[in-house]
């Protein structure tokens, strides 16, 4: 039995991402303990997997106000707000520097393993609520351990559970087999490592969101330099009018130009779209592959695949948790409907907080990336107002807690990790959440975005 009274014990935040860490510092500005636990070795894990690729939104909307707070005694600057950082620029220029203020309230290396209540397994009623968590947690060395918290912020993201390529949401056939010619990710194509793996080679592409197109891009430039190369664009749709955005008519200049070049690619012959193809295995050719759809339909052979149709939620270490989750979503049940990619985009999902977030678990609050679930369009800004009102709520300001201190647009802009050549362009004028430091699509190098952790 634990000796500490529960409200003196550490609230543990799962992730060392932008909403984990903008969590902690709001934890601290509460004045409540937070213990952060990071399975990578540094802050920003996730996002310095796509450090290679540039964010829709500058400095000015990737920041957290409370996290400045707790920067500014150091003499931290906030960068340009007009410039646009690459996944490697907010890592090392904001959120490594915000982990290093936390000090020894952040610990890497930390996978978490499970969470549950002490002495209770999901089953057990009894004097649930009146029990700590328990988080457990494996080291890098292997070692185990046993962590009892007050409460537990999960901003774990989505970044390690990548979509597969099989239409149906399980692996092809084959799939598996094929791991030494799939990559899940938009490749970095500055690696020498990695353009040798496409040059002059023929890759599929499957996926219709802005990692599809950043691939592309990125396809089609090296294609222009490397003879051979050529990308085949897989869309499990056709192709229409909205395909590859908003063009030169949406509201984040950037990503409306990702998709007119991933647009000309397949005009200038650099990259072809096959439509309707829905993947049900993947065999191999000799040294190549060969994708095949359910209605029977068998593609020429590839080198490479690259699979980009999203992301999902790992829910697998809550399993002893009481969750209320969407049945389709995976995200929590009160904030599905508000989120639902059939009906709404990034710019009509209002802000929300500690009651949209809860779930019969009181305590528990899944927050940034996971807890959109499987849909695609969450918003960074979205994920920092979160943490706000939860933290709100776990120091009694309940009134704060339910207080709306974000507004986005109606019009507002979602995009995510995409190309932008000009690293210090200025937003234009009335371009969105460019225009306006309201809102920002955390860029991921996938669909949807990822807050790091385990």
């Amino acid at each position: 039995m634990n000796s500490v009274p529960t409200d003196q014990l550490p609230v543990v935040v799962v992730g060392a991402g932008p909403v984990g860490l903008a969590a902690a510092a709001h934890l601290v500005e509460r004045g409540l303990e937070p213990l952060v636990l990071e399975a990578g070795p540094s802050a920003g894990t996730a996002v310095r997997g796509w450090a290679h690729v540039r964010l829709f939104s500058p400095w000015a909307e990737v920041t957290d106000p409370a996290a400045e707070k707790l920067l500014a005694p150091t003499g931290w600057v906030r960068p340009d707000g007009a410039v646009y950082p690459t996944g490697g620029d907010w890592a090392e220029r904001y959120l490594q520097p915000l982990a290093d203020v936390l000090g020894d309230k952040v610990r890497y290396g930390t996978t978490v393993t499970g969470v549950a209540r002490a002495g209770r397994d999901r089953v057990v009623d009894s004097g649930r609520a009146e029990q700590p968590f328990t988080v457990h947690i494996r080291a890098a060395d292997g070692c185990e351990e046993r962590i009892t918290a007050r409460a537990v912020i999960d901003a774990s993201g989505t970044w390690s559970t990548p979509s597969p390529l099989g239409a149906d949401g399980l692996p092809a056939l084959g799939e598996k087999s094929a791991a030494d010619r799939i990559s899940y990710r938009v490749p970095d194509l500055t690696d020498p490592a990695v353009r040798a793996r496409y040059a002059g080679k023929r890759t599929a592409v499957v996926g219709s969101g802005a990692s599809a197109f950043t691939a592309l891009a990125y396809l089609a430039d090296l294609a222009e330099d490397e003879p051979g190369t050529h990308a085949v664009w897989i869309l499990r749709r056709g192709i229409t009018g909205s395909t590859f955005g908003g063009g030169e008519a949406d509201q984040l200049p950037a990503r409306g130009a990702l998709g007119l070049r991933a647009k000309a690619a397949v005009e200038e012959g650099q990259a072809s779209a096959v439509t309707g193809f829905r993947t049900q295995a993947i065999e191999r050719d000799g040294d190549r592959l060969v994708l095949v759809a359910e209605d029977g339909r068998r593609l020429d052979p590839v080198d490479e695949v690259i699979v980009l149709t999203g992301l999902r939620p790992d829910l697998s270490f809550l399993s002893e948790l009481r969750l209320g989750l969407d049945d389709r979503l995976q995200a929590p049940t009160a904030l599905a409907p508000l989120i639902d990619p059939n009906v709404h985009s990034c710019g009509t999902v209002h802000p929300h907080g500690v009651n949209e977030l809860s779930h019969p678990e009181q305590g528990l609050y899944l927050v940034g990336m996971k807890s959109y679930g499987r849909a695609p369009t969450f918003l960074a800004m979205t994920g920092y107002e979160q943490v706000r009102s939860v933290t709100a709520a776990m120091a009694g300001d309940r009134e704060a807690a339910e207080r709306v201190e974000l507004t986005l647009p109606e019009t507002g802009v979602c995009g995510g990790a995409g190309l932008f050549d000009e690293p210090d362009a200025a937003p234009a004028e009335n371009g969105g959440c460019c225009g306006a430091p309201a809102t920002l699509q955390i860029g991921t190098g996938a669909p949807d975005a990822a807050s790091g952790g385990c």
